[in-house]
């Protein structure tokens, strides 16, 4: 019995009957010899974390972007902020930590620069819209590995498509990433909106704060305690109605009060944006090699979204400035 077996068998024997057993997950789009080491969500974790794509994550925007203050979250550290808190829960609820990991590290790989601000440029200009959940599946299945994609299973590739929206995850271990993923934006982006000066403290209402914490700290921990009770009663990873209508009135808040004011900003994004889908949408012979071979299998238009929807927030402000702003 080799180690990746031992690991397996632990699992049959100390996880939860809602977790899900790597020994049976449903597999590979294309099968391949198991690691003797590790299982098979474990492999998958370590496979996005090797990835270019989330290398480049530390480079994109998750609400703010300031040249001069190093505090502000990227979306490498929201996801590791969503990493840490699914393995919290997974912990608690004896799921499965490797599958949730993975999700997580996954999730946002198919984020766009700017945020959701270039999310939104994309959706508008492609004939296909674009989401970046849908996006993040296609890193993972076809833009890695200069077009081999990882190869990840079925469960983590689920658990990524499945993380925002009215997307429901087959597994309880993506379904806790999702709550995860609202946990962490909705604390760390009022943590940054603060720090910013967009909001003040005070600006919250004081009923979210009663019910959920008055620090980012406190409600982080507090939301966690709840979905992890509520779901040892429920036997499905669930929060409190209470307590999840709270979550959301707090969102609702930091929609109308932070990320709807952000317009300014929206309309810079979009006119870079634009300006670099219209230039390689007519000039397909100027994408770099890595994306130029995918028109061989998909659209014009897919492939360019693929290409900006992979850059980094400077990288993709250099190129522009490069294309339309030569120093002469």
């Amino acid at each position: 019995m080799n180690i990746r077996e031992q690991r397996e068998q632990q699992e049959a024997l100390l996880l939860s009957d809602m977790a899900a057993f790597s020994a049976n997950s449903k597999g590979r789009r294309v099968p391949e010899e198991k690691c003797s080491l590790r299982t098979e969500f474990a492999r998958d974790r370590d496979r996005i974390i090797h990835s270019k794509a989330f290398r480049r994550l530390k480079h994109k925007t998750q609400v703010f972007i300031s040249l001069d203050n190093d505090h502000f979250r990227t979306r490498l550290t929201h996801t590791l902020e969503v990493s840490q808190i699914a393995r919290t829960i997974a912990r608690a609820l004896c799921l499965n930590e490797d599958l949730a990991e993975a999700v997580a590290m996954g999730h946002d790989l198919g984020h766009t620069p700017f945020g959701h601000s270039g999310e939104r440029a994309l959706d508008m200009l492609s004939v296909c819209g674009f989401k970046h959940y849908e996006q993040s599946l296609r890193v993972v299945d076809v833009l890695e590995k200069n077009g081999e994609g990882m190869n990840l299973t079925y469960e983590v590739r689920d658990g990524i498509v499945s993380h925002t929206g009215d997307n429901l995850a087959c597994t309880q271990e993506g379904i806790a990433v999702k709550f995860a993923d609202r946990i962490a934006y909705i604390n760390h982006d009022i943590d940054d909106a603060v720090r910013a000066g967009v909001i003040k403290a005070s600006d919250i209402p004081s009923e979210l704060l009663s019910a959920l914490g008055n620090t980012n700290s406190e409600r982080i921990d507090n939301l966690i305690c709840d979905l992890v009770y509520t779901s040892l009663k429920n036997k499905r990873v669930s929060m409190s109605p209470q307590t999840e209508k709270n979550m959301l009135l707090l969102r609702s808040f930091m929609f109308e009060n932070v990320y709807n004011a952000m317009s300014v900003r929206d309309s810079q994004s979009y006119m870079v944006i634009e300006k670099l889908y219209g230039y390689f949408l007519s000039h397909t012979e100027k994408l770099p090699d890595e994306y130029k071979h995918l028109l061989c299998d998909w659209e014009p238009n897919v492939v360019v979204c693929d290409y900006i929807a992979g850059m980094t927030d400077n990288y993709c402000v250099n190129l522009f400035n490069e294309l339309f702003m030569p120093i002469k």
